[in-house]
């Protein structure tokens, strides 16, 4: 490998911005690609660049020798039609502008848990067995997921670089302004329920209470995506990507409600979502980021109620088989409870969310 030059697309979010702290410590040039990337983020070039526009992607990336693109974006449409053609069309764009100027020698592709489940609006409706595995059949349904690896595919064959697709389960780590970020959402959860003398009460569906599951640390995932991405061996396959461990969203909430210093509640045996136990509490966030002087970020930047609904409100069984990776060498582990607390003690430290002390 003689050149270590990578593009991150998505450096905002939870992966993309993840991983290009990996990349910085092993020695990456990292050039971060957003609508409107940061800045000021140290040892990151920024990239401006709208995906769904073709000309503004090549120019962004013009005069740049790209070794390595790591694909860490994708934009929320209202039906699975719609996030087909856009987030193909992005991927689509991105690959087209890049092969022009540069001869990447690896391109990994993040995903997700709804290669298997299914999206959105066909979810669960196929349910299929678990741990889910790499070799498991398409759902016969639509899913960007598919469109995006087969563009990745095609775009491999024709211009002769490596590729990798990444699999993760829900991830947890540090991001703000991200829509899939639970850690986040949990811990201004807890922080509202705390100063209002509520208790915290888990949100979600009686099989994800008592269900063995698992969940994706940022920074595993940044690790393996640059260990697929540098480890010849690993070239040209999908790989899952979770912490490595199991855990039952009963114990764990225990755990999260003492570390963030709120009672539990007793778990009522039905969902009762986030989107309606925090209607209305804009001006309560307002209220605890002034009383306790913390960043002013607004409650909708940082909660993402849908999004952690969706996931405590399943009602099937979810987990992932984690065999395939370590077989080909990949053996990094995650203790999960550490990945919630870990992400909750940043959180503090950055005045996100009220000190250990409040209430």
């Amino acid at each position: 490998m003689s050149k270590k030059n990578a593009l991150v697309v998505g450096v905002t979010g939870i992966s993309g911005s993840n991983v290009a702290d990996h990349l910085l410590a092993n020695g990456f040039t990292v050039f971060g690609l957003a609508r409107r990337p940061p800045q000021d983020r140290k040892g990151v070039t920024p990239v401006a660049a709208d995906l769904m526009d073709p000309a503004s992607i090549a120019k962004a990336v013009a005069g740049l020798d790209i070794s390595h693109v790591y694909f860490c974006t994708w934009a929320r449409q209202d039906t699975e039609d719609e996030n087909c053609r856009v987030n193909g069309a992005m991927l689509r764009n991105l690959l087209d502008a890049v092969t022009q100027t540069s001869k990447p020698d690896h391109v990994a592709l993040v995903t997700g848990l709804k290669h298997y489940l299914g999206p959105f609006e066909s979810y669960g409706k196929v349910k299929p067995d678990t741990p889910f595995r790499e070799d498991q059949a398409r759902l016969p349904y639509q899913n960007f997921y598919y469109v995006q690896e087969d563009i990745l595919y095609e775009a491999a064959a024709q211009h002769g670089f490596a590729w990798s697709v990444h699999r993760p389960h829900t991830l947890i780590g540090w991001a703000l302004g991200n829509a899939m970020n639970m850690g986040v959402t949990l811990a201004v959860y807890a922080a509202i329920c705390k100063e209002t003398g509520r208790k915290l009460l888990f949100p979600g569906t009686p099989q994800q209470h008592e269900a063995v599951t698992d969940v994706t640390d940022a920074r595993i995932l940044a690790r393996q995506l640059v260990w697929a991405s540098t480890t010849p061996s690993a070239f040209n396959q999908a790989f899952n990507i979770v912490n490595g461990d199991v855990f039952r969203w009963r114990r764990l909430w225990a755990t999260i409600g003492a570390h963030l210093g709120v009672e539990v509640e007793t778990y009522p045996g039905h969902p009762t979502p986030l989107e309606q136990q925090m209607a209305g509490m804009d001006a309560t966030w307002d209220a605890i980021v002034t009383k306790y002087g913390l960043q002013s970020y607004k409650l909708s930047t940082l909660a993402s109620w849908w999004h952690s609904d969706a996931d405590l409100g399943r009602e099937l069984e979810t987990f992932t088989d984690m065999t395939k990776s370590r077989e080909f060498g990949f053996l990094d582990l995650q203790v999960t409870e550490r990945s919630f607390t870990d992400l909750f003690d940043r959180l503090r430290a950055e005045k996100i969310i009220p000190p250990a002390s409040a209430g």
